[in-house]
């Protein structure tokens, strides 16, 4: 915008030029006339209207706020008159011009007939005439603008001196008319706003001398997007009608507008400050010799266009060559130039032919004005959507990265916290194991065989537990010494009380008080570690971004058999931790007594110690998890939901279920469900085919289908087999003596069925489904009930029962009492635990409780046991052969259908009347879904109380199994086989002091090792029986079942199976100097002078390693039964009286984890007074059991501690072989013919003497029979459990040094003095008393 420089001039210098530049930019084109027309109409308006003003001067101040009607109304009164007619203000002009002649638009009329003196110049009147709606500038600080006002303040805001240079404004802006319609609209821009006024300076009336400036409209309109309706032109004769409707609208809208104008006070007449002085003719001069050589120029360069155009009244040419072309060209007189324009005739053309040119021009800028305020608009818009788009991106990056740092400060808290934690569990840990190893040096010193130990009778009373440690079938047999020990005397029913000793009663007052005691460091280690709660909160993280040690920590339950408690579980790259929450308050209710039986509280796990996960359900939720160490035993924990579940499964080593059911070793398989491990497994097979045991197969079903030891509510289940509890010998041959397998307990007696089947038909309920049992077959109270006298079952029922002993009546105190109240009583339908097949001590009250006096005056203490069972043992005996017999073998398939499988739910279980209490089905209830704590926690309680159903394995019926003539043909019936089946002598005379029979079936090579006394040993191939028991076909080729090994029989690479090392003098070799390894590949021998045993390779006869470790001569080996992969235990005794455990690892072929380290042993058993002569350690029930030159027989566990002390009677003093048997028997052999039998639990069960010398012995597998052999050349079969001799094999001309027996157990090989062989034919089956009855 151009200042104005020359009030009195008619145009400035600046819009001069601008339009000449516009108008002879191109001067051929049409566009240049049409604007040449245009300009000619603008400049000839405005230099009349100047001249007007010059001639007749109005000092008219008096309005100064005036409307634009009463202004209208004056410039009427002036010019002759206004007529107003269908709202088109219309004005005349004042030459006397007649109606019928030429009539324009307001804006016109406006030009000729108004003067300054009644408002804004002129050509502003005009425009704002045309427009309808011309808005006040906003003031500044105008509050809530919109996009429209900001746009508005920045085109149109008035402001004194303001330049816009043209480029700024958009390409947009050229619109339709291009180049020349957009300057010809920046140059009225320009000079309009050459004259502006701020709102605020409205309504003062200027000083003399002042330019007061007047609003330009037509900038506003033109730029500043306030829209001016289109203008018309009225034909002549047609005054009185509107031309259009946007003319209309232009003039219907008009009064409004303008009211809402900011009024200007009038610019005063230049004559009266400016140029007093000049006459007309010079201030016409001054005013308009800018702009008349432009309009002359136009007139001359489109002399030929215009002349065509502007045409007179008549139609005759007025720009006629002569004429006023020369008076153009050649003139220079501005008046002359005015005169011409103000000639009526010109007045005429040019109103008519140009000012349509003009007005087009108008409109054109009114277009492309509002074209230009859209789209300013739009771009406004778009540019603040954007803005706005960007401020709230960076305020979510912000607040993003504000959360990203409070989350990894958080995170970095909690790992820091977790670290911290789990250096504090581990220094609890750590502390845990020096007290507990502390303890076990005092309890290896003050033993009665340790070194301050006396065996006076003054010792205090020892008690025992049952020990967590399972074997194979998961049997719980070993008992360990109890420090937490007592007769709970003061549990005893108010009634009983008098009978209880006082020493008893201080006893018990004593164990509390060190118990206590012995929780009160774990107490003060809690006051250290400040926030442990918070830790069982923590959020899993993910699996995915392992940072720092802890790949994963949950909160978690430990679930143990009497007690569940919260803590956090975390695992790391090769641990597993629990950290119970001992700010708990259900922690801190807990009763100390129970958490002294509680393991795992602090637990940490190696990885490598993981043998299986399984998943579990807890309160019937799927939701646990239940882990299996190498230390035989088991630990289980509930999660929060399933996810947490399968994150920690996934965090744990790969290990599936274990190696024994034949399925994959994989997570998934950790993961599925009983119905899918039931389904892939190949235990039903194996039990259909006889190679596993019905109590193994009821073992296998419990474990898989969710029950556990360690939630006594799903306590593993077995079926009462025997219903004869009365005669005094019970014959298993009779099937009366038998349960009903195809019936639940409940169904058993005709009577009490008719009432259950009533019940279920009468019920009507609609909360609770029908049911035949309100009470279960198994639930915790059962369990605890039937193995009350044992630890610590004895604490954990005494804590289920408020402390006190059940009322005499009603304790399991008889089992044939038991048998009948689950046949009579309709709230009992109770089956049987595990327990009552292998663990004879839960029928003995070994601690002497208090068990009160029964209301016919009978005493409780040990269970009656039945009349045909004499001791818990046999009774023990006898419920498993029972349970092993050919009458369960063919039924109990139907019992597992109403436990296991498709009759435990639906229709089917409804005909077998076998329908419980809904609430002990899986799927009865979705604890998550409960959210009232209060109903959640009556729901766990009931279904606590009311028992679990195991989950359902299968839902078609159970196959059966195959019977016993299909799997083993009795080949014995006919006697058809030798006793004795071959001989083999060696050439070496020397005696065969050890023979080795490793024959399963999966070895490489199977093969008979003999070791003689002079140490030459031979590797002698095993072909097996095949051959001998088809002997009758005699054409088919005859194998004997042993080969000499050839190196042995040519006698040519003898110097590889001679074992040349040096033996210490004073030993005499006997068996017990050499084991085998189960792979036929080594042999370790000891004896040696140095004190140390060597293992040698069978192939090569190399020394591969010496292990020292003993400080005296090693004077016996024995190696436990092999794992898979060939690792094994390696028991060495000595002279110095210890005994040391090793390692065999069977992957790299030596003791110890690693070949060429120093190696350590195990465990050291101390307790010997003198030299160890016979040992035999079982991996499987982790014990050793030993036997020195003079003295007693120890039982240790693996880890040291010395259990028990075998006492035999007063004529067993040096014992001289041990035996022990998977199944728990132990059968010690003293001198002199005196052979005793213990259990592992340290009871004396058997005693004999035999004549001759034994020098050899062996159990069976299943620990039945037993195998003897001596100087009187003789093997002889015994039955253990009454060492009844049963067979005797026909004698040899030589004593038996040595005894083994094939894999299969139909072959049994001794080693003769004589140095020969000696293989006999056996079969165990013929003294099976189900085969004895039947053939």
């Amino acid at each position: 915008m151009s200042p104005v420089r020359d009030l009195d001039r008619l145009l400035q210098d600046m819009d001069i030029n601008r339009l000449r530049a516009v108008v002879f930019r191109d001067i051929d084109s049409k566009q240049a006339q049409f604007l040449a027309l245009a300009v000619v109409y603008f400049i000839s308006v405005l230099m009349v209207s100047k001249y007007r003003d010059i001639l007749e001067p109005h000092n008219d101040k008096k309005h100064p706020q005036r409307s634009q009607s009463s202004r209208s109304t004056d410039s009427g009164a002036i010019s002759g008159g206004l007529e107003v007619e269908n709202g088109v203000s219309l004005r005349r002009y004042d030459s006397g011009i007649g109606d019928d002649h030429t009539s324009t638009a307001a804006s016109d009329a406006d030009l000729s007939s108004s003067g300054v003196a009644h408002g804004p110049d002129a050509i502003s009147e005009a425009l704002s005439t045309l427009s309808s709606e011309v808005r006040p500038a906003q003031p500044a600080d105008s509050k809530g603008k919109n996009v429209k006002d900001i746009l508005r303040s920045l085109v149109s805001t008035p402001a004194d001196d303001i330049m816009v240079d043209p480029s700024l404004l958009p390409p947009v802006f050229l619109g339709s008319v291009g180049d020349a319609a957009r300057d010809s609209s920046l140059q009225f821009r320009s000079f309009d706003r050459s004259v502006v006024v701020a709102p605020k300076k409205a309504g003062m009336t200027p000083s003399p001398g002042t330019s007061t400036p007047v609003p330009a409209t037509t900038a506003s309109s033109v730029s500043g997007g306030t829209p001016i309706d289109s203008v018309a032109v009225v034909s002549s004769g047609e005054a009185s009608q509107s031309t259009s409707a946007d003319s209309a609208a232009a003039a219907g809208g008009q009064v409004p507008a303008s009211a809402s104008l900011p009024s200007v006070p009038p610019l005063s007449p230049v004559t009266q400050h400016t140029a007093p002085n000049m006459s007309i003719s010079e201030r016409l001069e001054h005013a308009l010799e800018k702009a008349a050589p432009l309009l002359r120029e136009i007139f001359v360069d489109f002399a030929p266009f215009l002349s065509r155009t502007l045409l007179g009244s008549h139609g005759q040419e007025l720009l006629i060559e002569g004429t006023s072309l020369v008076c153009m060209k050649s003139s220079s007189s501005v008046v002359e130039l005015v005169m011409l324009l103000c000639s009526q005739e010109w007045q005429n053309s040019i109103q008519k032919n140009a000012g349509l040119a003009f007005i087009e021009l108008v409109n054109e800028g009114r277009l492309l004005s509002h074209t230009m305020k859209d789209h300013l608009v739009r771009v406004a818009n778009e540019a603040e959507f954007i803005l706005s788009r960007q401020r709230a991106e960076d305020i979510h990056k912000h607040a993003e990265f504000e959360s990203n740092s409070a989350q990894y400060a958080a995170e970095k808290r909690d790992e820091e916290k977790m670290c911290d934690h789990l250096i504090r569990a581990a220094k609890y840990r750590d502390h845990v194991t020096a007290t507990q190893l502390i303890q076990k040096i005092v309890n290896i010193l003050t033993d009665k065989h340790g070194a301050w130990g006396n065996s006076s009778i003054s010792r205090p009373r020892e008690f025992w537990r049952l020990d967590y440690w399972e074997d194979d079938l998961r049997r719980r047999r070993r008992f360990i010494r109890n420090p937490f020990g007592s007769t709970h005397s003061e549990a005893t029913l108010k009634a009983a009380a008098e009978h209880a000793s006082e020493e008893d009663i201080l006893k018990g007052k004593q164990s509390i008080r060190s118990q206590a005691l012995g929780n009160q460091n774990s107490e003060s280690e809690t006051l250290l570690d400040g926030d442990d709660d918070t830790l069982s909160s923590l959020d899993e993280k993910d699996l995915e971004n392992l940072t720092g040690p802890v790949n994963l920590s949950t909160s978690a339950q430990l679930v143990a058999p009497a007690v569940v408690v919260k803590g956090t579980l975390s695992i790391t790259a090769s641990e597993l931790y629990f950290e119970v929450d001992e700010d708990d308050q259900g922690f801190k209710a807990i009763d100390p007594k129970i958490l002294a039986y509680t393991e795992g509280l602090h637990g940490k796990w190696l990885f490598t110690e993981i043998r299986a996960v399984f998943s579990r359900r807890y309160l019937l939720q799927n939701t646990a998890l239940e882990i299996f160490m190498a230390n035989r035993t088991a630990v289980m924990f509930n999660f929060p939901d399933a996810a947490a579940v399968k994150k920690v499964v996934h965090s744990l080593p790969r290990v599936g279920v274990g190696t024994n059911f034949g399925l994959p070793q994989t997570r998934r398989i950790s993961l599925a469900t009983p119905k899918q491990l039931f389904k892939a497994s190949n235990m039903t097979q194996r039990w259909q085919r006889r190679e596993i045991s019905n109590f193994e197969y009821l073992i296998f079903l419990n474990t898989i289908s969710g029950r556990t030891f360690n939630d006594l509510n799903q306590y593993p289940v077995f079926p009462w087999v025997i219903t004869n509890y009365d005669s005094e010998e019970l014959d298993l041959t009779l099937p009366s003596n038998f349960r009903d397998l195809s019936k639940p307990i409940g169904a058993l007696n005709p009577k009490r069925a008719a009432f259950f089947s009533d019940r279920y038909e009468s019920w009507e309920d609609d909360q609770v489904p029908k049911f035949h049992y309100g009470t279960h077959y198994s639930t915790s109270s059962f369990t605890l009930m039937w193995l009350l006298r044992i630890e610590p079952f004895t604490t954990f029922f005494l804590n289920f029962q408020g402390g006190k002993f059940d009322h005499a009546d009603r304790t399991f105190s008889s089992v044939s009492r038991a048998w009948r109240n689950c046949q009579r009583d309709t709230s009992d339908v109770k089956e049987l635990i595990p327990e009552f097949y292998y663990l004879p001590e839960m029928f003995v009250n070994a601690n002497t409780y208090n068990l009160g006096v029964m209301e016919e005056g009978t005493v409780v203490s040990d269970v009656e046991l039945p009349p045909w069972a004499k001791t818990p043992e046999e009774f023990v005996r006898i419920n498993r052969l029972a349970l092993e017999s050919e009458f369960v073998s063919c039924q109990l398939h139907q019992w597992i259908d109403l436990i296991f499988g498709y009759k435990q739910q639906g229709p089917e279980a409804t005909r077998a009347l076998n329908v419980f209490y809904y609430l002990t089905y899986e799927g009865a209830v979705n604890l998550s879904s409960i959210n009232d704590p209060m109903l959640r926690e009556a729901v766990e309680s009931q279904i606590r109380s009311f028992g679990q159903t195991p989950c359902q394995l299968l839902i078609e019926p159970h196959p059966p199994r195959s019977s016993a003539m299909q799997v083993t043909p009795l080949m014995f019936t006919e006697q058809m086989q030798q006793d004795v089946i071959m001989v083999l002598k060696f050439p070496s005379n020397s005696p065969v002091t050890h023979v080795a029979a490793n024959t399963q079936p999966g070895l490489t090579s199977p093969a008979i090792i003999t070791v003689t006394a002079n140490r030459l040993f031979a590797v002698n191939k095993w072909h097996g029986l095949t051959g001998h028991q088809s002997s009758t076909v005699q054409d088919q080729q005859y194998q004997l079942p042993v080969e000499i090994d050839p190196l042995i029989a040519s006698n040519v690479g003898s110097h590889r199976r001679q074992i040349s090392d040096l033996l210490d003098q004073s030993i005499q070799i006997s068996s017990q100097y050499f084991v085998i390894t189960a792979d036929n590949r080594f042999i370790l021998l000891c004896g040696f002078w140095d004190k140390s045993f060597r293992v040698y390779s069978t192939d090569s006869g190399k020394l591969t390693q010496i292990v020292f470790g003993h400080r005296d001569v090693v004077t016996c080996l024995a190696r436990s039964e092999s794992y898979i992969g060939g690792d094994c235990y390696v028991l060495s005794g000595s002279r110095d009286a210890t005994l040391l455990l090793w390692y065999w690892n069977g992957k790299h072929s030596s003791i110890g984890e690693s070949p060429g380290k120093f190696t350590t042993p195990r465990a050291i058993l101390t307790g010997h007074d003198c030299e160890v002569t016979c040992a035999s350690v079982c991996a499987e029930l982790g014990l050793v059991i030993s036997g020195c030159k003079e003295g007693p027989c120890l039982i240790h566990s693996m880890n040291g501690d010395l259990l028990r002390t075998l006492e035999g009677p007063e004529r067993c003093l040096r014992p001289r072989l041990i035996q022990s048997s998977t199944e728990g028997h132990c059968m010690i052999y003293y001198d002199k013919g005196q052979f005793c039998l213990f259990s592992v639990n340290g009871k004396l069960l058997g005693h004999m003497e035999v004549e001759d010398s034994i020098k050899a012995m062996l159990l069976s597998r299943d620990g039945q029979y037993l195998l003897t052999g001596g100087d009187g050349g003789v093997v002889s079969v015994w039955q253990v459990h009454n060492l009844k001799q049963l067979f005797t094999y026909p004698g040899c001309d030589a004593g038996i040094r040595s005894m083994a027996m094939s894999h299969d157990q139909r072959c049994i090989i001794t080693g003769m003095a004589s140095g020969s062989i000696v293989l006999f034919y056996n079969d165990f089956n013929r003294w099976h008393h189900e085969y004895q009855t039947r053939y």
